[in-house]
Parts: C-alpha cells; structure tokens; sequence
C-alpha cells in the first residue's frame, strides 16, 4: 500500500484451488482523447477526500531524453506537473498536479521500467525508476544480487516507493527502508532559463552529496526520478517460523524481539487476544530450501467471493451487529494462519504449505503479490481491492511510535479494547494492529528515531456520511498515536489528520528538505494544494472543513455537526486519551448530558 495487508476469504478457499492468477489492474489514468483530457486516481479508486484529478494531459517517456522533453515543455509553460507510477498505490493525491484545476500534466513512469547497468565488484545496480518492485528484484537475482530490504508488496515502483519512505521490518544495521541502500540518483528538475535548450536540467546525485539526503524521500516535489543506484548484497536465503502466542504482557517484548530478530515483524489481534511473531532470519544460500512468500491476501481473489463478504460486511455494518464481524473475522485469521500466511515450501499451489521453518531466497521471500500476474482481464479473479467490482475498501492509518513509548502505547489501547471487546474486530480482516521495524534515518523526511510502525487498517463505507461501528474507538487510537506518542505517519498511506503538526516532529529537518526542493524547483511546478499542506507551504492545510468531516479523517471533530447527529453519533472527548475528539455513538443526547461542544 500502498501497499495493504488483506486476509483471505474463508469462502473462497475452494475456487482458490483453481483461480491462482487474477486479472491486472485498469490504468490509473483515463483519457477522453488520446493522451489529453485526462483523470488521474489511485489502485483503490479514491483519494482520501474522493475528489476527481483531472489534467490536461499525461505523458509516456520511455527514455530519460523524451523525460528531459516531458518536464521542459510543461517547464516552459508553467504548468504544474506530477509523476504517476503504473499502479500507484499511495493513499494520499500525491499524484495529482497543483495549479488550475484540470491544466496539469502527470508524468507516467510506467515505460521508465528497465535495469540500465550492474557493477558486480561493488555489488551495485542501477534501475530506471518506473522499474516494479517484482521486475527489481528478479533482475537482481539474476545476477546473484539480492536488495537487502523491500515493502511486502512488489506492485511499487522504484521511484514510488522511494518517495514515500517505504520499508519492510527490520531494525538491524541501516534498518528496513528501502531509501537507505540508495547510492546515487538522477532526477529530471525544471529550469527557469534554457540549459542546452531545454527548460529542465538532469541533476545527477552521487553518495556523499548532501542533496540525496533530500531526494532519497522527496513526495515527488523535487522532480522527476529519473535511475536509481542501490547496494545490493550477495544472495542469501530467509527461514521464517510464524508462531501464535497470547497477548499477555507480549507490549513489554516488543523491543527485545526487534533486536533480536532480523526480519521479524508482528500481527496483534487484540479482540482475539491472540499474537503472531514472524520469527525470520537471514540464513546461509547453501541452506536447503525453495519458499516463496505468495501472500493470501496478495493473491488472486474471486470476485463474486470477495463483492459477497464486503455485501456481509456492509449488512452487518448497517445492523450494528458487531458479533457478526467479529466471528466472520476470527474465521479468516484461523485460516490464514492454518496455511502459513501464504508462504509456500515449494512455489506449486495453494496447497504447498507443509509446516515450518519456510526457507527460500531473499527474492522469492521478501514480497507478494501475484494477484497482478495475467495476461487475462476478465474480472473473474482480481487483486481484493480493485475498484472495478464491489470489493474492499477501507481506511488505513500507518503510524511510526519509538521504540521507547510503544509498550505505553499498546498498554493504552488495551484499556480501550478492554472497555469495549469487539471494537477492534473490524481491523482483523487486514492483519489486525501490524507492526514493522524500521531505524532512524539520515534522510531529510525519513524516520526521527528507532521506531515500531504500525498499520491498522479497517473498514470505510462507501457513503462518506456514513458512521462505522465504534467510529470513536479507532479515532481515539489514530490520535493518541499521532499527538500522545508524537507519532510520524506514513507518507504514502494515512487519513488527512495523519499528516497533522508533522512540520514541528521534524522540524530542522524538514527545513533542509524545503530549501533543497526549493533549489530543484523553485516556481513549485511539481508541488500541489496537498504536499503544500503536509509540508506547512503556503499557507495551506491538510484538515477539510465539513458536515461530517471527522468520519473520513478529514478533520478532528470539534462540533457535533463535524460527526453525524442524525445518526446518533456525536463529538465527545476520548476516554482513556481525553485528548482525543472522536465521533461516539450515543442512544440519547439526554441520557449523554448537555451536548458537549470543544
């Protein structure tokens, strides 16, 4: 997710025995005609405020030559710009250009999708930056080359990933961000005067120049990437245990696990009180083994399958019947971990999946994702999540706390959970709270410190004016993450108020990143309304004033007009985080007491 961790679908295990492969994503971009009058969305089909990005046109380099072109025409008539990857999964409208409404131009990188050259003394390659994550790493080992860390899902681009800080889960060494084992870059930048002709100039970045500090994680501001120079290391192979314990006391061994686990990351099921380790390590090339990691919730779904349980989800939603979801969700995690989590011993079928340990190479272990893999487009089997049918769609909070506070914080939403033992049902669909390890980093909007990152995501209704059931517990969470424990949030997932007072957590930092990208691009032709708001430019805001506006994260709710009073859901103060400002459901604004207003 942008990437998303998706659990399968007790119901459709049968058809999944036959319907491995599922069709492949539409095009981000739709166009009227040819390559102009176009809109630009996201692989869920919505940004998080469901507006429209409309442009006047979209182009196609497929060399760095016709990129240089792409970048000095719009360059030259000031129009605003953006690179778009081929299946961007970034929750946030980073791609979508500023400027009038419908007169930018996005950039695709999608044929930008080659390995340009291998230094084998060094263990170096560089990639073109529109390259998937899947491409990447089997060019690499076809060369005995592994990357050290990657995301869990391989439909990213080089450049996507990159500019949205992604990582896996480790916090040995440099740590678990793919942007840590860059070494050199080019991007493709504007130019105010002609250089050899051209409005725009290629900036090639090595090492130790200062600069790659900012371009390593950039939000697309800076320009376009152009290649990538990353340090790969010799091939070697990963066995992973996946081991299920009680969630008892499990907050005080988080630390602990992390430094001692190379690749290890957690699943908690708090409603469940369950807890699965993913006891991973790095292990010797010579080791037996052929494991590949095809995730579940990675594969190919059935869609009849998947409209069916999202219909259930919605019914049990709309009944508030919670008990439903919380038996319908328990099923779907007894599955998941009875097969593996989707790891194969031997890559063959679904049924592969004979015990533990799994060991294979680094690049079939890393990442998942063969529910992009066809050549068909029928629509009988699709990745979960495609907005061509009426499958998942969900909110996703991603929120970086320190290794020092997290055991607080898990103690905190134990409180809640124990006060209201169903609420939390809803994220066990999506590998309930999944945390991850990454290290601080030098990289100007990288991570401030060592840090447990956590993805909760959950159900969205279709209906943005519609409420969830215990709208207010999952709020409290995403706000006591975000102000109590002074959490970073992920740049290519999150709800607006993820992206709240994040200029004062970084804060020299992100100085340094403005006054580079002020360098690179002074007019702002690759900056719009939303990274302006994120970064704190020009006066502009990421919350969206609204009725209704709290229950798409679009603001913090401050009135009750800002939840949904006609359907009984009022703003109120949090209970274990009195903080928080949340959309509570309440029976009788009598039996509640005057209505409470900020």
């Amino acid at each position: 997710m942008a990437a998303t961790h998706i659990a399968l679908f007790a119901s459709g295990l049968a058809v999944l025995l036959l319907l491995v492969q599922g069709s492949p994503p539409a095009p981000v971009v739709q166009c009227r005609s040819g390559n102009t009058n176009c809109t630009v969305t996201n692989g869920y089909g919505a940004f998080p405020d469901r507006s429209t990005c409309r442009v006047a046109a979209v182009a196609y380099p497929s060399t760095e030559q016709e990129l240089l072109l792409a970048v000095s025409d719009a360059t030259e008539k000031q129009q605003h710009m953006k690179a778009v990857t081929m299946y961007s999964h970034s929750i946030p409208k980073l791609s979508c250009p500023g400027g009038s409404s419908g007169q930018g131009l996005v950039i695709s990188t999608q044929s930008l999708n080659r390995s340009v050259s291998v230094d084998m003394a060094t263990s170096r390659m560089t990639f073109e930056a529109g390259i998937t994550l899947r491409a990447l790493l089997d060019a690499a080992a076809a060369r005995g080359l592994a990357l050290p860390h990657s995301p869990y899902w391989q439909g990213m681009t080089l450049g996507g990933l990159l500019s949205t800080g992604s990582h896996g889960s480790s916090a040995f060494g440099k740590g678990s961000a793919v942007h840590e084992y860059v070494v050199g870059m080019r991007l493709v930048v504007p130019s105010p005067v002609p250089v050899n002709g051209y409005y725009a100039n290629i900036v090639n970045l090595g090492e130790d120049d200062p600069d790659l500090l900012a371009a390593k994680v950039s939000l697309g501001v800076l320009g376009v990437i152009s290649q990538v120079t990353l340090q790969l290391e010799p091939m070697f192979k990963r066995s992973i245990t996946n081991r299920v314990v009680s969630d008892v006391g499990f907050e005080q061994t988080i630390s602990s696990y992390a430094f001692t686990t190379y690749y290890g990351d957690i699943s908690w099921y708090p409603s469940q009180g369950r807890v699965v380790y993913r006891d991973d390590v790095k292990v010797p090339i010579t080791t037996k083994g052929k494991g590949v990691n095809d995730y579940l919730g990675f594969r190919a779904q059935p869609t009849l399958v998947v409209a069916s349980l999202r219909a259930s989800e919605e019914l049990l939603e709309a009944t508030g019947n919670v008990e439903g979801k919380c038996v319908l969700f328990r099923l779907q995690v007894d599955i998941l971990i009875a097969t593996g989590m989707g790891l194969k011993n031997n890559d063959g079928g679904l049924l592969d999946f004979t015990g533990y340990p799994v060991i294979g190479n680094q690049s079939d272990m890393q990442s998942a994702g063969s529910c992009l893999r066809s050549a068909e487009d029928n629509l009988l089997t699709a990745c979960g999540w495609d907005p061509r049918f009426a499958g998942l769609f969900y909110h996703q909070t991603t929120i970086s706390i320190p290794f020092t506070t997290i055991a607080d914080f898990i103690a905190d939403v134990k409180k809640l959970r124990d006060a209201h033992p169903d609420a939390l049902c809803s994220t066990e669909l999506y590998l309930g709270f999944f945390m991850r390890f990454v290290r601080n980093s030098t990289a100007y909007l990288g991570k401030t410190d060592d840090v447990v990152d956590i993805d909760i995501t959950y159900y969205r209704s279709k209906d943005p004016k519609r409420p969830r059931l215990y709208e207010d517990v999952l709020e409290e969470i995403e706000q006591m993450a975000l102000f109590k424990y002074n959490g970073l949030p992920h740049w290519g997932k999150n709800r607006n108020v993820g992206f709240l007072n994040v200029t004062n957590k970084l804060g020299a930092k992100l100085d340094k990143f403005v006054s580079v990208m002020q360098k690179y691009d002074a007019n702002g032709l690759f900056s719009s309304d939303w990274t302006d708001a994120v970064l704190g430019l020009r006066g502009k805001e990421v919350v969206v004033q609204g009725d209704g506006c709290a229950l798409e994260g679009l603001c913090i709710c401050s009135t009750d007009d800002d939840c949904a009073p006609k359907q009984g859901y009022y703003c109120r103060p949090g209970e274990v985080y009195e903080q928080a400002r949340v959309c509570r459901k309440i029976k009788s604004v009598e039996a509640d007491g005057l209505a409470w207003s900020a």
